[in-house]
């Protein structure tokens, strides 16, 4: 227990920048008073005592607003930021070193005995507000964005946003499928083999995004991230501007054959007729694709 306590008030201190020592994190910490009613309960669980397990599990939502079940299994340096409103199911698993901000609920969409809530493999971080539910597996190091609502498996290292939640990853589309980029070009591939076989590791400089991913992401999501429903609208609004572009070259072409085909004008969209992107990132659009 004293192995625990102490690991806990490292993971406090190491990601959580407003603690200052650890009295402090002792006496005021709710999630850490959580962590040690809920180990108490759990072994009580274990040994039979179901009512007794229930009726610490239940003071301890009384004193945190926190509300674990006793069944429910947490791995070490478990991290719980302010922590009201939190809800962690039955069968739910949590692996090492995850963090949970408030609002969070580990839940189940099912009445059926068994597997009924997520588990959360280690490193994985969820964010103020958001709702993982199912008897499916969150992978290693994921970041669930704030208020998003997760339904389906989500795998290793990707973040997800939104409602229903979609993943945001270099390396994965919105279902979790690996991107390969092809190299059709038989030269190509032979430069890239040779580029990859002189490169040197340690003069390799890290990039701003490799930067960003070694840093902790509060509330489980990267402020360099963009909403995907957004950029979608952004490259659909793109593409009518090119298509309307074309139109006016189309038309300035027809009018020189046939001048009464200047009359007729048709309808443009314009910016004020959308309120769901603002002028400012459609302006970036223009001028990335100028």
């Amino acid at each position: 227990m004293k192995r625990d306590l102490k690991e806990d008030i490292d993971a406090v201190f190491n990601r959580d920048p407003a603690a200052r020592n650890s009295l402090e994190v002792i006496l005021t910490y709710p999630g850490i008073h959580a962590l040690i009613l809920h180990r108490g309960a759990h072994c009580l669980w274990q040994n039979e005592q179901k009512l007794a397990a229930r009726v610490i599990s239940y003071g301890s939502r009384i004193i945190t607003g926190i509300e674990i079940h006793p069944a429910a299994k947490i791995g070490r340096r478990f991290f719980i930021d302010h922590g009201m409103g939190i809800v962690i199911g039955e069968t739910a698993e949590i692996g090492n070193d995850v963090t949970l901000y408030h609002g969070v609920t580990l839940g189940g969409v099912s009445w059926n005995n068994g597997k009924r809530h997520p588990t959360l493999e280690d490193g994985v971080i969820v964010g103020a507000g958001a709702k993982v539910l199912g008897p499916f597996t969150v992978g290693k190091g994921a970041k669930i964005g704030s208020n998003a609502v997760v339904v389906k498996a989500v795998p290793a290292g990707a973040t997800m946003v939104g409602n229903a939640a979609r993943m945001i990853s270099e390396h994965h589309d919105e279902k979790g499928n690996p991107i390969t980029t092809k190299v059709n070009d038989v030269n190509q591939q032979e430069k890239a083999v040779q580029a990859a076989s002189t490169e040197n590791p340690a003069d390799k400089k890290p990039t701003n995004h490799t930067a960003r991913e070694t840093t902790f992401q509060a509330y489980g999501i990267d402020p360099m991230s963009q909403d995907p429903v957004a950029e979608a609208f952004a490259k659909m609004l793109e593409h009518i501007q090119q298509s309307e572009n074309r139109l006016d070259q189309l038309q300035t072409a027809m009018c020189k054959i046939d001048p009464n085909f200047c009359k007729k004008e048709y309808d443009k969209l314009c910016l004020e007729d959308l309120d769901v992107i603002g002028k400012s990132d459609m302006n970036e659009i223009g001028a990335e694709s100028q």
